[in-house]
């Protein structure tokens, strides 16, 4: 397949990322794919792809493309700043590209992560059905790396359909702050009373790590009642963890699938995406949920959005 586009600045960190490859968390592999799923999917969606085609993910600043030929574009997540021959673009857009133009992806200050979707998706390397990129293994997206200058992409040519509206209702809102839900997690009680109450109440702030494999919450420090050894133990995405130095890590799409801190806490599916928007100095409020809540407040989320995305997405 011909060059669609060529990698003229790379950003930050961009690499190929889909809906990620579930099921195999037993054999040792992360679900990776998007840190932001539902910007992902919406940017497909946008221009009639399957939901999962691989696209872009633009960490903090974004690449600059220069298009070999003529195709369709869309933008998502983050309002990173984007230019087409120095033309601004709206996001959520099916966007025309001719060849010889120049897209610009700029900086954001506002979340982390931007998503460039092409009609057609990506072509990439596909490893357990997914062309997601997992860097610290070296496998899918663009030869399991980020993007350097000078790659070339191409077009999958995967079937697809007319292009969707995507109003502003079905669009996130990604702000400075997050507020986010949980559960406990199966050692919370290790935690001493005082400890329990403050995790749950206390405004938290995003270190300076973070990253696909998790996100350090700074603030206070969380007191262990009862620390005690523990088996390496099951741990998923949005999986809080408590290391002996009392500074909760929240485990994210790359992470590793079994770990040995305490689990105190576990963000419900539905609020998932908000973690790839999470930047240092993000402040970040975690409230106390039930089971039977967060299984109520992920149905209402899928309804919502089943019209454009009617296989769901949260999980």
């Amino acid at each position: 397949m011909g060059t669609f586009a060529t990698v003229v600045q790379a950003g930050l960190s961009t690499t190929i990322q889909d809906l990620g490859r579930p099921g195999y968390r037993h054999l040792g592999v992360p679900l990776s794919g998007s840190a932001d799923p539902l910007s992902l999917a919406l940017a497909n969606i946008a221009l009639g792809n399957p939901a999962s085609a691989p696209a872009l993910e633009c960490t903090l600043k974004g690449p600059t493309l220069k298009f070999a030929t003529e195709g369709k574009i869309a933008l998502g997540g983050a309002p990173m700043n984007a230019t087409i021959n120095k033309v601004p673009v709206e996001f959520y857009t099916a966007i025309n590209v001719s060849t010889g133009d120049t897209l610009t992806i700029g900086q954001t200050n506002i979340g982390a992560r931007c998503y460039i979707a092409f009609a057609g998706g990506l072509c990439a390397s596909s490893f357990l059905g997914s062309a997601s990129t997992y860097q610290p293994a070296a496998f899918g997206g663009h030869n399991g790396r980020a993007l350097t200058s000078g790659d070339k992409l191409c077009l999958a040519e995967l079937e697809t359909g007319s292009p969707r509206e995507i109003t502003p209702a079905y669009r996130p809102q990604i702000g400075q702050d997050f507020f986010i839900r949980a559960v406990e997690g199966p050692e919370f009680n290790q935690l001493t009373n005082d400890a329990q109450e403050r995790f749950f109440h206390a405004p938290w702030t995003v270190g300076r790590r973070a990253d696909r494999m998790g996100i350090q919450l700074s603030g206070l420090s969380m007191t262990l009642d009862k620390s005690l050894p523990m088996a390496s133990s099951a741990v998923f995405p949005g999986t809080v963890q408590c290391p002996p130095d009392g500074s909760p890590f929240l485990l994210s799409v790359d992470a590793q699938t079994i770990g040995g801190y305490p689990r105190i806490a576990q963000v419900i599916a539905a609020d998932l995406p908000l973690l790839g928007q999470m930047r240092p100095n993000s402040k970040v409020w975690i409230a106390h949920t039930s089971h039977e809540n967060a299984r109520e407040i992920t149905t209402q989320k899928s309804a919502l959005i089943a019209d454009i995305l009617p296989g769901g997405l949260f999980r």
